[in-house]
């Protein structure tokens, strides 16, 4: 269609020239409406009013079998070879491209009352020197807009100004990227100087120029030139559609791109028609049935020639041929003849039926109550019933994790203080104790400033701090001043921190907690109160964080004069720098530190240094200096941070963990078990990545080795790739080997594939975003997916959007695997489009992810319910029902086949027309139906039991061209048994009563009746699992079929219409026989016996995975469901980084006294003290206080 309408485009000139740079100015519509941007309305729906009926149309007749029918329904149309009326397919046909109509109609109405809801959401625009309220759809680039506090943000924004310190706003990414902790966004001082004035900003006529759209989420680039003077803009200074303004009371911004052009519309990809491997499949077949047809028809045409020049001339007494008929055009005629008797080859109930099953299943997914999470009121959504099938196919799963394998909640888990650990609670046998809920946890109530949300267990950590000891006290102290969080406090008591990161703001709420609460700072001082005492300490420095020096310190002093450094980092760096008089200390927190990474938590150690005063006051004079140095400013700063940062003396270790959601280890086990390879995509750093790897056992300590890649060359890149594949598999060949091949519809679409190589043991493999950038280049990119499939687990970190889909679309370019992509943010939009199944994680406050997934569920570990219950199962279901449909109806049309050769191939049917009519759509319709949407091979507890019943989904082994060449071999030998036996024990045969009952009509009462009861018999021993609706169809079909037989055979039904019940008194004249019922029971032996046999010696020689689980179901009784065990003890010596920050610290921020100039005068911002996101987690900080109207529990 894209290709069509730019054809178009370029015929009316109209073709857009691609934009390379954007420049606009502010307060400028003329200007600005002369480049012609696309202005603020968004548009995700495919039709309109006008364009529906054709659009829709051509769609639905790209499917092959539809345009066949249609091309079916006009032969009908032409007497002369039409031995069906035209409305035997019309009215099926009419019937099919109405549902699927009004199933398109219903979802586009749906894309258009959610695009139109969203146009008309109110701003306040400056246009004219006033503030006037907009739709958003009329909002252009170059507006500024006014937001307001959650208010959500309207267009890409360049910020201007705030009513925060510093031009500082906080918003809300929880739509972009599923994070719930606030971002830090600030605007340039020249701008910020406006305020909100209203008369400044009318006058402001800044120029901006900056790059084209795109999708790069984290990157921006552009120059602001105000009055001659030109500033850089970079990501802080932009507001993304998408982000939600937060505790911030109001903004003002300049659009920079509006509607599609926002990184948010840009990062949705492009919506592609996702069908399944099953259906590619059945294109191909079908394709080859219409092969089959033609030859069929061709066979039988010849014949028809040849008979009639033979043998026709005996029969044109009676049966005198049309004018100007002859042989050639009766072989002519009888061809298209042939195409219409024959065309149940390819049923067009096969559709409708198909349509039906998955419809069911996703039901099925709907109301699983397995699947539903009522903390949220959460159910399992399937948003398309097109791909069920494939759910049971997955080799390869692609995960976000933030917010979607962890909840990006962080709880202060554990600790060790001066050698000793606390944290876990130990029966009296030494043995340790799980916490759950029901655990008694601290009482805090004695501290009036405790946060209520936060919970501990461990009592003995408590009477430790308030006995009064030293280094207990030291170490929460340290917790209460190290760190560059915000305190907000409305009213006496009622504390918010505004944290840069989650774990920052779970350490200082700890403090808080045990007595050491943080109440205030200025640029100078901090308040905190220790132990109900306020004690105000002098801030002399903040060393800052950043990824480099891995650690932050503060430089205080105390009430008495006492100058101490508190100093916060990763172990390893904090190790390198203490006194050598704690190395004692040193080993037994080695050994906590252990465990705690053992158990997948996030460490940190801390240590403090006394100061000598007169030491000091030289050390900040150095200081000042290297500050305001014009050159070499950040190697002075670091040179003076790494002298003061020595000899320190160790406190301790804290562990808080990265909550993951319930249950993400045990779902990747069971994944792993099924062979379903995850790889982890997250835009989080490296430290933080591995971090999780080892809390859901993704990686493991017993793994040989995990590979780090991290070069910032191609050819390092490759070097460290290669170097890797060479230790997993030295013998392996240095170039990947490649099959080639063709597939698809007409063999055009040729496909490579990059064979797998066995590895012994497990490895994992870890890649940055920039190492990532080379290797997915054209030159690397084999070797890149050659070395990650040898890996049980690969982990990319700091991967843009782009590279995530790149990723994605590379498996399923070289693998020829199914993949699923799952993920909750809008940074996940492109992976999930480019999968083959999209996931959504609902529930969090970021939708984007869910509005373009094919299912959405609340939780991850429901993955392995849809994967290896409903996937399996539908998996199951859909490939017994093809295999069935195609036999029943290749032995229904080969009967015909062998037929025309006794009837001189004249297109004569077998069957009665009634039966024709009623065979697909009444006959055999409904016990099809009840075995593919309820039959399943083992139930769901046992599905879980043996992950590895998953396997042969991902092998396509239930049907393939393979099964579809033995299913037509099997009815071939049916229809010859069902055409040959009653044909033969029909021959010369006399009633009873020695009347004559070898006519047309009785031969064809039997030859339909042995068929529709061998069909039936094959069904039953098809079904694995009898339910009370298998069993009424069934036997009512079989009864439906004889009423409708005898009724339609009755002298009554003749009376009334001749013309078409010519069977009169067939049925009662044949099935009172006893021959007519032994032939019906012979025939029906005859076929089912041989399946039988088959069956018996494959279950009992070479028996799948599926009967030997079957075979232990009828020994054994129903498992248990899983016991919730406590996690093994695992000891790691590898540990988490410093995890508290992805970028640079506020450092300067705290220590500047511009952040302080409205903290007064500032109005409440909030109304209540409790949020529905805190009381749905027992232990949790605020990393920003959020408004309880807008946010909603993870």
């Amino acid at each position: 269609m894209g290709s069509v309408a730019s054809y178009f485009g370029r015929l009316g000139g109209k073709e857009q020239k691609k934009e390379e740079e954007r420049l606009f100015r502010a307060n400028d519509r003329p200007f600005n409406l002369s480049y012609h941007y696309a202005d603020n309305a968004i548009k995700t729906s495919k039709y309109n009013l006008f364009t529906f009926l054709p659009l829709n149309l051509f769609e639905q007749f790209r499917r092959l079998a539809n345009a066949y029918f249609l091309f079916l329904m006009a032969l009908q149309v032409i007497p002369q070879i039409s031995s069906l009326s035209w409305f035997t397919t019309a009215v099926p046909l009419i019937l099919v491209l109405s549902i699927t109509a009004v199933k398109d109609a219903s979802d586009d109405i749906n894309r258009h009352k959610s695009d139109k809801q969203v146009n008309n959401r109110m701003v306040k625009v400056l246009i004219d020197g006033e503030l006037r309220n907009e739709k958003w759809l009329n909002v252009q680039v170059g507006d500024i807009i006014k937001l307001e506090n959650n208010q959500f943000v309207t267009a890409d924004l360049l910020l201007l100004t705030s009513s925060e310190p510093l031009n500082l706003v906080y918003v809300e990414t929880a739509e972009l990227d599923g994070e719930t902790n606030l971002k830090v966004k600030q605007a340039l001082t020249v701008t910020g100087d406006m305020g909100d004035s209203i008369d400044a900003l009318a006058g402001f006529k800044g120029e901006v120029r900056c790059e084209p759209p795109n999708n790069r989420l984290d990157k921006f680039k552009g120059t602001l030139t105000l009055d001659g003077q030109t500033y850089s803009l970079d990501n802080d200074k932009v507001l993304l559609r998408g982000c939600t303004l937060r505790n911030t009371e109001w903004c003002f911004g300049v659009v920079i791109f509006g509607g599609p052009d926002t990184k948010l519309m840009q990062n949705s990809g492009k919506t592609t028609f996702k069908r399944t491997s099953i259906d590619h499949l059945m294109n191909v077949l079908v394709l080859c049935i219409f092969g089959l047809l033609a030859s069929m028809c061709a066979v039988l045409a010849i014949g028809n020639g040849i008979w009639e020049v033979r043998e026709g001339s005996v029969f044109t007494v009676f049966l005198p041929l049309e004018q100007g008929v002859n042989a050639a055009l009766s072989s002519f005629l009888s061809f298209w003849s042939y195409v219409i008797v024959l065309n149940t080859l390819v049923p067009i109930s096969l559709y409708v039926s198909v349509e039906i099953i998955r419809l069911g299943n996703s039901f099925f997914i709907d109301w699983d109550r397995k699947m539903y999470y009522p903390k949220n009121d959460t159910p399992a959504q399937a948003r398309t019933t097109t791909l069920n099938e494939e759910l049971g196919q997955i080799k390869y799963i692609f995960s976000d994790k933030t917010g979607t394998l962890t909840q990006n909640i962080m709880t202060f888990n554990r600790c060790s203080i001066n050698g000793k650990a606390y944290g876990e609670l130990f029966d009296f046998s030494g043995q340790r104790v799980e916490i759950t809920e029901k655990t008694a946890r601290v009482d805090f109530s004695w501290n009036q400033l405790a946060d209520p949300k936060f919970t501990f267990h461990d009592h003995s950590l408590l009477e430790t701090v308030r006995e009064g000891n030293p280094e207990a006290q030291a170490f929460f102290r340290l917790l209460a001043l190290c760190h560059t969080v915000m305190p907000e406090e409305k009213k006496e008591g009622e504390l918010y921190y505004q944290a840069q990161s989650p774990d920052e703001g779970a350490l200082v709420t700890a403090a808080r907690n045990f007595g050491f609460v943080f109440r205030s700072r200025t640029p100078e001082t901090i308040t905190a109160m220790e132990m109900g005492r306020t004690v105000t300490y002098e801030l002399l420095a903040v060393l800052d964080f950043n990824n480099v020096r891995k650690r932050m310190s503060v430089i205080v002093r105390n009430p008495e004069g006492k100058l101490t450094l508190y100093c916060k980092g990763a172990d390893t760096i904090i190790f390198e720098r203490l006194h050598p008089s704690c190395n004692k200390l040193k080993e037994a927190t080695i050994g906590h530190l252990n465990e705690y990474a053992g158990d997948g938590l996030r460490t940190l150690a801390l240590a403090y240094k006394p100061l000598d005063e007169s030491y000091m006051d030289k050390w900040r004079q150095r200081h000042h200096e290297a500050s305001t140095a014009m050159e070499g400013r950040e190697e002075r700063l670091d040179e003076l941070y790494e002298e003061i940062e020595k000899d320190l003396l160790l406190l301790g270790a804290t562990a808080v963990e990265d909550k993951l959601q319930d249950g993400v280890p045990q779902t990747i086990e069971q994944l792993a078990k099924a062979d379903i390879k995850i790889w982890v995509l997250t835009g989080d750093k490296q430290e933080t990545a591995e971090n999780i790897g080892y809390s859901c056992n993704m990686l493991r300590e017993e793994m040989k080795e995990i590979f780090v890649v991290a070069a910032n060359t191609t050819e390092g890149v490759k070097e460290e790739l290669q170097n890797a594949r060479r230790k997993m598999c030295p013998e392996a060949a240095e170039e990947p080997s490649v099959k080639k091949a063709r597939a698809g519809l007409f063999w055009l679409q040729k496909t490579e594939t990059v064979q797998d190589e066995k590895v012994d043991g497990d490895y994992g493999l870890v890649i940055n975003g920039h190492s990532l950038a080379f290797a997915l280049e054209k030159n690397l990119q084999l070797e890149l997916l050659r070395t990650a499939c040898m890996c049980q687990t690969v982990i990319c970190c700091r991967v843009t959007p782009l590279q995530k889909a790149q990723v994605v679309q590379l498996v399923k370019k070289y693998k020829q695997a199914v993949t699923l992509a799952i993920g909750d943010g809008a940074n996940d939009v492109s992976m999930i489009k480019a999968a083959h199944i999209g996931v959504g994680i609902s529930g969090q406050e970021g939708m984007q992810a869910v509005l373009s997934s094919d299912y959405s569920f609340a939780q991850f570990r429901y993955l392995q319910r849809l994967l290896l219950v409903h996937g399996r199962w539908s998996y199951l279901r859909m490939c017994k029902f093809l295999q069935y449909f195609f036999y029943k109806n290749f032995t229904f049309t080969f009967v015909h086949f062998w037929y025309a050769f006794f009837c001189g191939f004249s297109a004569q049917t077998v069957y009665d027309e009634w039966f024709i009519t009623l065979y697909n759509m009444v006959y055999t319709a409904l016990p099809v139906l009840g075995m593919s949407i309820f039959d399943q091979d083992v139930n769901d507890r046992w599905s879980f039991q043996y992950p590895q019943l998953y396997t042969p989904g991902q092998l396509n082994q239930y049907f393939s061209k393979k099964a579809f060449v033995l299913c037509m071999m099997h009815s071939c030998y049916s229809s010859l048994i069902l055409f040959f036996i009653p044909w033969a024990a029909m021959h010369d045969t006399v009633r009873d009563d020695g009347k004559d009952l070898a006519d047309y009509q009785s031969f064809a009462l039997l030859a339909q009746t042995c068929l529709l009861i061998v069909m039936n018999i094959q069904l039953c021993l098809d079904t694995y699992y009898w339910t009370a609706v298998n069993q009424f169809f069934v036997w009512g079909s079989l009864a439906a079929y004889f009423a409708i037989t005898l009724t339609m055979y009755s002298n009554g039904m003749f009376l009334i219409f001749t013309s078409s019940f010519p069977f009169i008194g067939t049925a009662r004249n044949s099935l009172n026989q006893p021959n007519v019922w032994l032939t019906i029971f012979l025939t029906s032996l005859l076929c089912i016996l041989p399946v039988v046999a088959s069956r018996f010696l494959f279950i009992q020689l070479r028996p799948t995975i599926n009967d030997k689980v079957r075979q232990k179901v009828r020994k054994e009784a129903l498992p248990a469901p899983a016991p919730r065990r406590p996690p093994a003890r695992r000891i790691s010596t590898r540990r988490s980084g410093y995890a508290f920050s992805h970028a640079q610290g506020y450092g300067d921020l705290v220590t500047s006294r511009r952040f302080l100039l409205k903290l007064r005068s500032r109005p409440p911002l909030f109304t209540q003290t409790d949020s529905p996101l805190a009381q749905n987690e027992p232990q949790l900080y605020r990393t920003i206080a959020e408004d309880p109207e807008e946010s909603q529990s993870p």
